[in-house]
């Protein structure tokens, strides 16, 4: 991504065109060399769409990434036209494809020769524009549902290396791009080194909810090895959705169904005492306080606080409303 990040310009679209801002308004805009590679793609098995980019820029995941889910998404980097996203997505919400929204997007620009941009659309069609005013090495490769795009790298083989890991790897669609990112910064990246990363994936089918239907919404702002931090993230993110289902189960009365959730989530992120917290109280819960009571000594041995927390849970209906009891949980781990 190359370019001022703060724009001014207001935008109009219709269900047919897009006004981009006039020229003269782009002719005073400063403009910086930005580097950044992205990847947009959507899983043919899921339905599920997304973007992930790092650059050597703040903030990147503000700029570049757009999505909606059941509609498409969006990367806009180089000299970047930020309304690419919004405008984008709304030609895909108006019912066209993705070579047409980009070519729309492209005619009603008085500079696309510094642009670079990718869209896929609900049905996995893609399409990419690399102008040839964009730093080198910079260029953009296609394939099944899916483009990556890249500029300022260090060599013209970072994004055919995205294309081959993103194609040879598995798992969701989550992994695949942050497969892909991993394998650009590992073939060189951007010529100037990192700062920032991100990745964003909506479902494939929208529930008529689109500001909270992201499947992933990550963000590293600014951070020596941003896609490294940004995988850490990803596992974070992985606990706590193993944490929301356990409260969905808990809601259902599955008790059995709760701790398996909490159990994996404590298995993805150990060093969280929280996450190990709420296990040992749904285990309280489900009549198992032989097991959580070691569970409970370790987290207060870690923070003596939840020691507290744990007195005010009766109250709330969280714990049992039993002295005994609580007297047993508080003394666990205690000396």
């Amino acid at each position: 991504m190359k370019g001022s990040f703060r724009r001014r310009s207001t935008v109009a679209i219709s269900l047919m065109t897009a006004a981009l801002p006039s020229t003269e308004a782009h002719a005073a805009e400063p403009r910086r060399p930005v580097s950044t590679y992205s990847i947009v793609a959507r899983d043919p098995e899921t339905g599920a769409m997304g973007v992930a980019v790092q650059s050597h820029w703040f903030s990147v995941g503000s700029v570049v990434s757009w999505a909606e889910a059941g509609v498409g998404a969006v990367a806009t980097q180089s000299f970047t036209e930020i309304s690419y996203g919004p405008l984008g997505l709304e030609l895909l919400r108006a019912g066209k494809t993705a070579t047409e929204a980009l070519t729309a997007l492209l005619a009603a620009d008085p500079t696309p020769e510094v642009r670079q941009v990718a869209v896929v659309d609900r049905q996995g069609r893609v399409a990419a524009h690399t102008g040839e005013r964009c730093i080198a090495e910079a260029g953009d490769r296609q394939g099944r549902q899916y483009s990556v795009q890249a500029n300022i790298m260090e060599k013209s083989t970072v994004w055919p290396a995205m294309a081959a890991a993103y194609e040879s790897s598995s798992g969701d669609l989550v992994e695949r791009l942050l497969v892909a990112l991993e394998a650009g910064q590992a073939e060189g990246g951007d010529i100037r080194g990192m700062q920032s990363a991100a990745i964003l994936v909506v479902p494939g089918v929208s529930q008529g909810a689109p500001w909270g239907e992201r499947i992933v919404d990550l963000r590293v702002e600014d951070h020596p090895q941003p896609v490294q931090e940004l995988r850490r993230l990803v596992g974070v993110h992985r606990a706590y959705q193993h944490m929301n289902r356990g409260d969905e189960r808990l809601a259902e009365e599955d008790v059995e169904g709760a701790l398996e959730e909490y159990a994996a989530a404590a298995e993805l992120y150990p060093q969280q005492v929280e996450v190990r917290y709420w296990q040992a109280v749904t285990m309280v819960t489900a009549g198992r306080l032989e097991e959580a009571l070691p569970i409970f000594a370790e987290v207060f041995a870690e923070e003596e606080r939840w020691r507290e927390l744990t007195r005010r849970l009766p109250a709330s209906g969280l714990l049992p409303d039993d002295e005994d009891l609580l007297v047993r949980i508080l003394a666990a781990g205690s000396r």
